[in-house]
């Protein structure tokens, strides 16, 4: 996949020695970290790779060049695993000029120890500002926060090509073939779910360029149907419904609340709901039981009464949806315990915060085991959820 157009090469790795991403997020297909370099009158290379690929990276960077050297180095997310081969790169090529923002040189100061970059080395832009490499004409696009507070996007208008830095990226290796949204999903949930508010605005500027190629630092290289992928970066961002249907996220300790989760999935299912997915807490990954409940608009949580608040798993699970702004969805709830039911109430009010969230009338509650009562609470749940 060396050139995606003309004078744009591609010069990333493929990881798949990693377990897990940002030593939170596994990662079965691997990762990959992407880099760029567009060669023109002057030639420029966008960001490095993860510190442990550093000789394939500047290997596969000299393989592209050829006998000419970077007059620029684009560094527009500071992250390590972007930017760790940043002092590897100088000593190699140590003319060359490292473009950022104010913040930008700020980060790397902090990160890198020793990291000397003359002024004269130094290319500081502001929002907005191009650079000419002589046919390609770059404009940078600041993203603050989408997800750290210097990252910078950049358009090449002359390929209508654009940078995106880690917007549009995903987890998995570029070798190993898997339907993309999911995966993608997943990605930006976890790690840039916090910030709808912040890709809005970006979106916007993006939908404002004529783009025929997006180019992020994870994933594929996107060529195609543009339009899909800036929906989905647009529901997403703005916290909206994916797909109709019902999540169920629950705990069990000895099976019985299982029991009325697979009772409720059943009832749903009877009823005609288009799709319902149900998610024990303990077993599955979380990062996918997060992207589950963002993805559909109405949400089930089944949960024990443990030590006066919830089973553990479940209060790890509604935490991760609220510090990403989990918001405009309706939320369900099913509550057991033996002598002190009490989850719905510890439930309710870890959701305080959150905006537009629709409690549903009908809770299940549980006294240790289903009977006759509780079955028929979870009916009436079902026919709720279903109005």
């Amino acid at each position: 996949m060396s050139k995606i157009t003309e004078d744009i090469r591609y010069i990333g790795v493929n990881d798949h020695e990693i377990d897990l991403f940002e030593g939170m997020y596994d990662v079965p297909n691997g990762m990959a970290y992407n880099s760029y370099v567009i060669m023109d009158e002057k030639t420029a290379v966008f960001d490095t790779v993860d510190q442990k690929f550093g000789e394939q990276w500047l290997a596969n960077l000299s393989e592209e060049l050829g006998e000419k050297k970077p007059d620029y180095i684009v560094v527009q997310h500071v992250e390590p695993d972007h930017s760790a081969n940043l002092v590897k790169f100088l000593e190699t090529y140590p003319e060359t000029v490292v473009v950022g923002n104010a913040k930008t040189f700020t980060m790397l100061g902090q990160f890198y120890e020793g990291l000397e970059i003359p002024d004269s080395r130094r290319l500081v832009v502001n929002n907005d500002d191009t650079l000419s490499l002589g046919r390609h004409e770059l404009k940078f696009v600041f993203a603050p926060m989408v997800h750290w507070p210097e990252v910078m996007m950049t358009y090449d208008s002359t390929d209508k090509v654009f940078f995106s830095a880690d917007a549009f990226g995903k987890f998995g290796a570029l070798d190993v073939e898997e339907e993309w949204a999911c995966e993608a999903r997943r990605y930006y949930f976890g790690i840039v779910g916090k910030y709808g508010q912040q890709v809005q605005p970006v979106l916007k500027k993006a939908s404002a360029l004529d783009i025929q190629t997006i180019c992020p630092l994870h994933g594929p290289v996107l060529t195609e149907n543009l339009g899909y992928y800036l929906n989905l970066y647009n529901i997403w961002s703005s916290y909206g419904v994916e797909s109709e249907g019902v999540m169920i996220a629950y705990t069990s300790v000895y099976g019985n609340t299982k029991k009325a989760v697979e009772l409720l999935a059943e009832e749903l299912e009877n009823r005609g709901c288009p799709k319902v997915v149900v998610c024990d807490l303990a077993r599955e990954d979380m990062a996918e039981a997060v992207e589950d409940a963002f993805r559909y608009g109405k949400l089930v949580l089944a949960t024990t009464t443990y030590n006066t608040d919830i089973f553990p798993f479940m209060r790890t699970f509604i935490s991760k949806l609220t510090e990403r702004n989990y918001q405009s969805r309706t939320i369900g709830i099913i509550e057991n315990g033996t002598w002190a039911v009490t989850a719905g109430k510890v439930i309710k009010g870890m959701f305080e915060k959150s905006k537009n969230i629709t409690w549903l009338s009908n809770t299940v509650t549980i006294k240790s085991a289903l009977n006759e009562q509780s079955r028929e609470q979870v009916k009436k749940l079902a026919e709720e959820i279903m109005n």
